[in-house]
């Protein structure tokens, strides 16, 4: 099960590496993130060694001529070099939030976060990266419940929904940042320390739940990649039609990336 696979690599690495995880906390598209680390491994293997921020023509940042590509290059640059100076120029560029390039310089303000922390404490750090982010040593989960033989949810079954899940989650120091009741369908925002095992967590809320008519599946929707849309979800509902309590629990586990 998903919880338990994300609770077992972190508990395996942890072992090996220091206890302070690296979590993104920016949502930015996976597919974003996947091209970054490709370049980024693409474009360390030519730089030369002792390569330093002064050999980087850093006016073409600022210059409009210059296309997005080259721009993409020469911050993947700023963020391979073991330099403060190189923080504090991602920091600005972040700061700027270009819509072109925010996401790219998130990305690279944390690979250079990283690369800092692990030349100053000597010892590997753990990346973790979801589209949908994080904040602090919790993941962002986007979870949506289904009703059980409703059309839609009674102004009393959402306040117990409610209820139940805040209460769950703040027995297991997460966080419930905004719940949304859609005709039969409810959407969850959340943040959970990447330690809480969040199936046993949703399964027990769910339960509590169902002991006011069973009003909900006890299978759940999952996913740390994005929010899904209502026409996602009832797509998916929809070609996965299965026997009652049969319907699988959507899965998307979190990109680990070691950075060595």
């Amino acid at each position: 099960m998903m919880d338990e696979n994300i609770f077992d690599k972190l508990q395996e690495m942890g072992g090996k590496m220091p206890d302070k995880f690296n979590i993104l906390e920016e949502q930015i598209d996976v597919n974003i993130q996947l091209e970054y680390f490709k370049q980024s491994k693409k474009t360390k293997k030519k730089l030369p060694k002792n390569f330093k921020i002064e050999d980087i023509e850093l006016g073409q940042l600022e210059n409009s001529e210059t296309d997005i590509k080259t721009k993409k290059e020469i911050i993947i640059k700023i963020a391979s070099i073991d330099d403060p100076k190189s923080y504090r120029i991602l920091e600005e560029l972040v700061k700027k939030k270009d819509a072109d390039l925010h996401e790219w310089c998130v990305m690279a303000l944390q690979e250079n976060k990283m690369l800092l922390e692990s030349s100053l404490l000597n010892e590997n750090q753990v990346f973790i990266s979801t589209g949908l982010g994080g904040k602090g040593t919790s993941l962002r989960y986007f979870v949506v419940l289904i009703g059980e033989n409703i059309s839609e949810f009674a102004e009393f079954q959402q306040k117990i929904v409610s209820s139940e899940f805040e209460y769950a989650l703040k027995q297991n120091n997460s966080e419930l940042e905004n719940i949304t009741f859609e005709e039969n369908y409810v959407s969850i925002n959340v943040l959970i320390p990447y330690d809480v095992p969040i199936q046993k967590v949703f399964r027990s809320a769910v339960q509590e739940c169902n002991q006011y008519g069973g009003f909900i599946k006890k299978n759940f929707l999952v996913t740390n990649v994005k929010t899904l849309s209502i026409d996602e979800i009832k797509d998916f509902v929809e070609k996965n039609k299965l026997p009652k309590d049969t319907a699988p629990e959507i899965d998307f586990e979190p990109n680990f990336d070691d950075d060595e």
